[in-house]
């Protein structure tokens, strides 16, 4: 019988691969213009070969290879049945319609049991790709979340909160979901394409080589517009986070926004961000959008040279009704997965390059750094040894040359103007700030021979900034410790502060609010009094803990705050007298550096930097008759 013959299309599949895998010409994005936010601009380096970046990912979408299977085997079992509609349909036309050479019954039951192979089928693929997106997806989650509770703490100097949320929750979520159904999609399509192929071969092998000519050309047009798609997506990430991240600031400072009438400046920054995220969104869409109609126009070539050369073939051989309709019918079906494999690329792209942030956040952010030294409880000697730190190379430095000894049980405390370098003295200690130069020993151990955790289980910290989590009252004095209900109602005690939960609904296990916004500031600052109390560390660091406390509060927390220095080694940041009086040594700072040691009655005879702040009233002499004291830090 003579062949009708279709074009044959198993090379999108291929062309889409080539396309990704070509690395990108495009050294900056066009889409950038001088009204986009400065600082914003993503990385110019061109995407890595498509084989590349899916190892870097398969790792965590390998978590059920079963499930893989099972999606795969559905696949191809769907795919090849595609070929069998254009398949029944010739004996169907030449045999049947009153010629008597077909069952009557046999085309409708194998068309029913056709679709229904098929729609299980499809059922069963789309369930076990939901299985493999879901566990991908958990297992990346959870990488990148102890990425952050272990991450060097410049990273959260580098990147904005909302950023780093958004990379997390939804960034990920977004590209796994659109990258393992875009590979499946490939896949589905590419096997249906092989398979109609297939049966068109069997028609007509010599019509296939017109589509051949094409490849170049397809080839050219995806690489172009898949990298200039990648560059795009990156570029909208970053200005993603850059209004996300104007976002959480007006949230955060909303008070000062309205107290200042800057409401009018805020919306003018939000509205800018958003028309360059709305530029680059459009650019992108037009990237994506003209993949589809380029190579459909080209497809329509190979498409249009085919049939015009089968008819002529159709003229001079002879073909069957049936014959050239299955053939038609088979070619016609080749254009659903012609096109979903010319729109492949866009979900794809889109889909590394999200995942492709959260696996940068893994591998190129370093992990704290600790020695192996440890021991459940230190004495709490303490030692800087010319110490210095500098936050830039420009700037003065916040320490410089500074040298002090602190002896166990010994209470130190430390005064000096705002920006003296007090507070970032204390932050050394748990290194939530790293020295530029020289040592820092506790127990005559320098810090970073310490184990990271080991040495911060030996510091409890009351500052003036009180971060609580939404979690119950009980949970937040107990944080990061076992739950002892005795021991916490004891420190809650201890903190003036056992009558007020008392009476809150649930009791202690009343939950605290979004950053304990429940709670009055006084009562935050008392609840993370009751949290150092619990942690009992044998070095506690004070920095204006009692700053938020009315004067009688302050009364009650300082004799909790008396019994819990006792025997501790304490660094004290205070504005009041009643704290500073009684140390054993003050130390005033100014510049990063040490200008004079004493005790208070010293200080106040040797009429120094010390005494010359007290003598302007920045501290109160007798605080039992008088209100608090002006802030000196």
């Amino acid at each position: 019988m003579p062949k009708i013959a279709v074009t044959f299309r198993p090379f999108p599949f291929v062309v889409c691969l080539a396309a990704l895998q070509a690395p990108g010409s495009y050294t900056k994005i066009d889409a950038m213009d001088p009204s986009f936010p400065a600082g914003t601009a993503p990385a110019s380096a061109s995407p890595a070969p498509i084989g590349q970046r899916l190892r870097r990912i398969w790792p965590y979408f390998s978590q059920s290879r079963s499930a893989w299977a099972i999606a795969i085997g559905a696949t191809v079992v769907a795919s090849a049945t595609e070929p069998l509609v254009p398949a029944l349909l010739q004996p169907l036309l030449d045999k049947g319609f009153g010629k008597g050479g077909i069952d009557l019954w046999l085309v409708p039951v194998t068309l029913l049991l056709l679709f229904g192979v098929r729609g299980f089928a499809g059922f069963v693929a789309q369930i076990a790709l939901a299985k493999v997106t879901n566990l991908g997806l958990l297992a990346l989650r959870k990488a990148m979340f102890q990425k952050l509770l272990t991450a060097r703490l410049d990273l959260f100097s580098s990147q904005s909160a909302s950023a780093l949320a958004n990379t997390v929750v939804y960034e990920v979520q977004n590209g796994s979901s659109m990258l393992v159904n875009s590979v499946m999609g490939l896949t589905r399509d590419t096997l249906t394409l092989l398979a109609l192929s297939g049966y068109l071969l069997y028609l007509n092998w010599k019509l296939t080589l017109i589509v051949a000519l094409l490849i170049p050309a397809i080839a050219w047009v995806m690489q172009v517009l898949s990298s200039r798609l990648y560059r795009l997506t990156k570029a909208s990430q970053t200005a993603t986070d850059s209004l996300a991240y104007v976002v959480e600031e007006n949230v955060l400072a909303h008070r000062d926004i309205r107290l200042h009438a800057a409401q009018a400046g805020q919306a003018r920054r939000f509205a800018q961000l958003s028309d360059a995220l709305r530029r680059l969104s459009m650019k992108s869409i037009t990237a994506s959008a003209a993949m589809t109609p380029t190579t459909q126009m080209l497809a329509a070539v190979a498409l249009s040279a085919v049939i015009s050369v089968a008819l002529l073939q159709s003229a001079t051989d002879g073909t069957s009704v049936g014959s050239f309709v299955a053939f038609v019918t088979a070619m016609l079906m080749l254009v659903a997965p012609i096109k979903h494999l010319s729109e492949v690329a866009s979900p794809i792209t889109r889909g590394l390059a999200a995942l492709e942030r959260g696996l940068d956040l893994m591998e190129k952010t370093p992990d704290e750094r600790g020695g192996h030294f440890s021991k459940p409880r230190a004495e709490g000697s303490i030692r800087f040894i010319d110490t210095r730190v500098a936050y830039s190379k420009d700037a003065a430095p916040a320490i410089d040359s500074l040298n002090l000894t602190i002896s166990p049980g010994e209470t130190v405390a430390l005064v000096g103007a705002s920006g003296a370098g007090k507070t970032t003295l204390v932050n050394l200690l748990p290194r939530f700030v790293e020295p530029t130069s020289g040592r820092i020993e506790l127990d005559g151990h320098e810090l970073r021979e310490w184990q990271t955790d080991a040495l911060r289980h030996q510091f409890a910290l009351v500052s003036q900034h009180v971060v609580m989590l939404n979690d119950s009252v009980a949970a937040n004095v107990a944080l990061g410790m076992a739950m002892d209900r005795d021991k916490v109602l004891s420190c809650l005690k201890a903190a003036n502060l056992a009558r007020f939960v008392a009476d809150l609904p649930q009791g202690m296990n009343t939950l605290a609010g979004h950053n304990a916004t429940q709670l009055s500031g006084g009562q935050r600052q008392r609840l993370a009094i009751a949290r150092a109390l619990y942690k009992d560390a044998p070095v506690l660091i004070l920095d204006e803990a009692t700053s938020a406390l009315d004067t009688e509060s302050e009364r009650a927390v300082q004799e909790a705050l008396q019994r819990l220095m006792r025997n501790r080694t304490t660094l004290v940041i205070a504005h009041r007298l009643s704290t500073v009086q009684h140390a054993s040594r003050i130390v005033v700072m100014d510049a990063g550096r040490i200008v004079e040691t004493g005790t208070h009655t010293e200080l106040i005879d040797r009429g120094g930097p010390y005494s010359r702040l007290y003598k302007l009233g920045l501290y109160d002499a007798d605080l039992s008759q008088s209100t608090p004291a002006a802030e000196l830090s």
